[in-house]
Parts: structure tokens; sequence; C-alpha cells
């Protein structure tokens, strides 16, 4: 009898649990939570369609075969979305405004129902905790990490509202069950929102690192409010479990920026070409991507002496970290261009401006220069000026030197200008087709080409005026032609003499 009458009432525990007190529609409807949460997962892929990507980490190559998938980081860099940021003015029309107003959550005509089963029940039946209030097929799609998001900030803010409405009610013999059903309702919720970040804890993915810091940063950030719903047993097995979870994404977030740090270092792929090389454009990205993160990384990274997983070495802080991934990609530029440029230090040179030029910019796009320091900037700003100069030396000098030599008394004045013709075509037609992608430094290059060619020219012609039908070119045409350069494949196909 005892047997059979513990099986009957689990089985009417399992159906007074489906008897939720909370009106399905709000919950199911055209303006329900689901919807609401679908609406605003899709609206925040509609605004990344632009880029492209969703703001994690460029993936698809590997440091092996040298493949850093970087064509989509420009795009991605400007889109400027966050995972974590961007709803919060959505959620506060809809659920923080005049969407929570009148966000009915209680279903009066199951208040009967629950009174007369509660009549009939004992508490410590309601130990079963049974309530599966959220339904895990939702959860599949691809874009799952955005759904926990907002999940996660909408949950809290239903279960207050669920919470007040609850306890405003009259439920007679239900009364005394309440505070009991509510804490089932939310602890099921909530462990199930912890278990899926709790899934993301065994990561050391550095391509993970994002997706892991904005679901840190959700839950962090949610936490204050979630803890005070729960009371008795339930509050202190939801405040065990959110410091574990919090605990577990720590340290995998700091295993995963020792890998960044270390994948930079190492990466193996070749230079080709004196542009920006996709090291760099993935490194700056990264850098990019991780400064809305500046404080949780300063938190999380101050920890990483008491971790025995550790991160990057000596990393300690956000700048820390910044700074050995833009000096690992550095000295890694340095031995690739050491290894593609042996025996030509004009390209050399122009590779390492382009990309010492990008990281200049690139750093102080995500306002990070000034982090780094005056003196960070300063001395990439003097390498940059020596590479700039080392490069016109060794493209341009020759040209002017054949004019310099003439009017030291070196040679006849037409055979000087020969020999200038001969020696400019050729550096033209082989800077032609050479590429700075930085307008602004592309400016400044020029006009350091310019200042260095035109006025010589311009003063041998002056010196020279018996040259007559010798003078292939004039100052004006020389100055026309140095004003295209550096424009890549395409100012080389445009721009023939």
């Amino acid at each position: 009898m005892d047997g059979a009458l513990a099986v009957a009432m689990s089985r009417l525990m399992d159906e007074f649990l489906l008897l939720r007190v909370w009106d399905a529609s709000q919950l199911e409807g055209k303006e329900g939570l689901r919807v609401a949460v679908e609406k605003l997962s899709v609206s925040l892929a509609s605004a990344s369609v632009g880029s492209g990507v969703w703001p994690a980490f460029p993936t698809g190559g590997t440091t092996s075969t040298g493949e850093l998938s970087v064509s989509t980081t420009d795009e991605l860099r400007a889109s400027g979305r966050s995972l974590s940021s961007w709803p919060d003015n959505a959620l506060t029309t809809s659920v923080d405004g005049t969407f929570s107003d009148d966000l009915h959550l209680i279903c009066p005509a199951s208040l009967p129902v629950l009174h007369e089963i509660a009549t009939r029940l004992d508490r410590p039946f309601l130990a079963a905790n049974r309530v599966n209030f959220e339904d895990a097929e939702w959860w599949t799609a691809e874009d799952m990490v955005k759904r926990w998001i907002l999940a996660t900030k909408l949950v809290g803010k239903v279960l207050t509202v669920m919470q007040t409405q609850l306890m405003a009610q009259e439920c007679g013999a239900f009364d005394r069950f309440k505070d009991d059903y509510f804490m089932a309702i939310a602890k099921q919720s909530i462990l199930v929102l912890l278990k899926f970040a709790d899934g993301f804890t065994s990561t050391r993915s550095p391509e993970k690192l994002i997706y892991v810091l904005e679901l840190y940063g959700a839950l962090d950030s949610s936490a204050p409010s979630l803890l005070p719903l729960f009371t008795g047993k339930h509050g202190e097995l939801i405040s065990r479990q959110v410091p574990v979870v919090l605990a577990k994404l720590e340290r995998a977030l700091r295993a995963a920026t020792g890998g960044l740090v270390a994948k930079i270092r190492t990466d193996s792929s070749r230079a080709e070409g004196v542009g920006v090389h996709p090291l760099a454009r993935y490194a700056m990205t990264c850098v990019e991507l991780l400064a809305p993160h500046r404080e949780a990384l300063d938190l999380i990274l101050a920890n990483a002496g008491e971790d025995p997983a550790g991160g990057a070495e000596g990393v300690a802080s956000f700048g820390g970290l910044v700074s050995e991934l833009i000096a690992g990609m550095e000295r890694n530029l340095e031995e690739k261009s050491a290894v593609a440029c042996a025996g030509g230090s004009l390209s050399r040179h122009l590779f390492l401006a382009n990309n010492t030029s990008f990281v200049l910019s690139r750093a102080a796009d995500a306002g990070v220069a000034s982090l780094l320091g005056g003196d960070w900037a300063a001395r990439r700003r003097g390498r940059l000026e020596q590479h700039a100069a080392s490069y016109l030396e060794a493209s341009w000098g020759p040209a002017v030197a054949c004019l310099e030599a003439a009017a030291g008394g070196g040679g006849k004045p037409a055979r000087a200008l020969a020999k200038f013709n001969a020696a400019f075509e050729e550096a033209r037609g082989s800077q032609a087709g050479r590429e700075v992608p930085d307008p602004a430094f592309r400016a400044a290059l020029r006009e350091a080409v310019s200042e260095m060619v035109v006025p010589a020219y311009g003063a041998f012609l002056e010196k020279h005026p018996k040259l007559g039908k010798s003078v292939r070119y004039t100052a004006a045409d020389v100055a026309q032609s140095l004003s295209e350069l550096f424009e890549g494949d395409t100012g080389m196909a445009e721009n023939r003499w």
C-alpha cells in the first residue's frame, strides 16, 4: 500500500507540475517570450550580414598550412558588434518597458485546480523539482550562443515578474506551495543556463575566446539580479553553482589567451608581397575584439599566477596581453621578411613599413595605443620612419645619384640624363605595382619620393638648359608619374609610360 501510494503521489506530482500557474500564451504566442528572443536573434543576425560573420576570431585556417582566414576581418571590424552588448536597447524596450507591463504570466483559471490538488499534497513531494521550464529544442540552432546570452538576460527579468505576480495571488491551499513552486521553476531555468555555459568551460581554443568571454560577461553581469530570486536550499545551490561556472570559464579564458599568444608567435605562414600580412590583420582584429572586454580580462588575467593551467607567461592584464600579441606578431613578421626578402632589402623595408603603419593605425582605432603608452607608439613611429627612409634610398636613390654625379662634374650632362632616365624608368616600373594600403601612409610615402626626386631633377634641367630634345620628361611629368605610385596592380596597369 505504501509503494502504491508513493507511485500515485509521484504521478500526481507530475500532473501538478505540468499545471503551470503561468499563462502559456505569454510564452508561446505571437508576442511571447520565445518569439521575443527569436526576433532579437534574427535582428542581431541581420545586423551582422554586412560583416559576413559573427564577432568571433577568424577561423578556417591553420598555422601549419599558414592559412589565416582573415578575408572578412576588415568588415568584421567595421561592424563593431558584440554579442552581449548589442541587445541591451532592444531588451529595454521589450522587457524593461511596456512589454513587462503587459506581461501577465499568471493564469487565473489554473488557481482553483492548483488549490484542490494542493489540499491533497504534502510539501516534501515538491522536492521532485521536475518542471521542464525550458524546451531544449529551441536551443539547437547554430546561433545558440547568441540565444543563450539573450535568454540569460530575459530569464532573470521574466522570473522577477513571475515571482511578483505569483506572490500577489490568493491561491487558497496552494499558498503553502507558492514559494517552493516558484523556486522549482526558477531553479530549473537557471540550471539549464548554467549547464550550457559549463559546456564551454572545457574549451582551450583561441578561436572560441570571444564566445567564452561573451558567455562569461553575460553570466557575471546577470548573477547579481538572479541570485536574490532564490532562498533556502535553492539559494544555497545556485549561489554555489554560479561562482563555480564563472571560475571554470575564467580558467578556460586564461588558457585560451595563452594559446592565442602562442599561435601568433609560432605562425608559419610565408610573407608574400609587400602589403599587410594576414598575421598582422589577424592579430589586430583579435585586439579589437578583445578591447570591449578589457575590464573582465584585467580581473581574469590578474589571477593567472594562482591558476595551475596559467595563461600566457607574464601576462597579468589586458594591456599586457595586447603588448604580447603585438610584440609576438612583430617578431614573427621580422623573421618572415628576413627569409622572404633575403637579398632584397627594398622589399623588406616596404613590407615592414606597411605592417608597422597598419599596427599603429589599428591600435589607435581600437583605443589601445594610449593604454600601451606614448613610448610604445613613439618606438613604432621611429621604426616606420626608418623603414620608409631605407626604402626610399634603395629604390629611388640610384636615379638621384645619376644627377648628383653630373652636378659634381663627374660626367657629361647628356650622359647623366640618359642614366637618370634609365634608372628612373626602372625604379618606376618596378615600384608601380607596389601596394601601400593605408591612405595616409601612401600619401606620405608618395610625397617623400617626390621630394627626393623632383627637386633634384628640376634643378638639373635648369642648370643644363641646352639639353633640348634630350629631355624626355619635364619635372611636371615626373611629379605626375610619382603621384600615381603604390596603388598595387591597378596602378601598374593604368599608369604606364
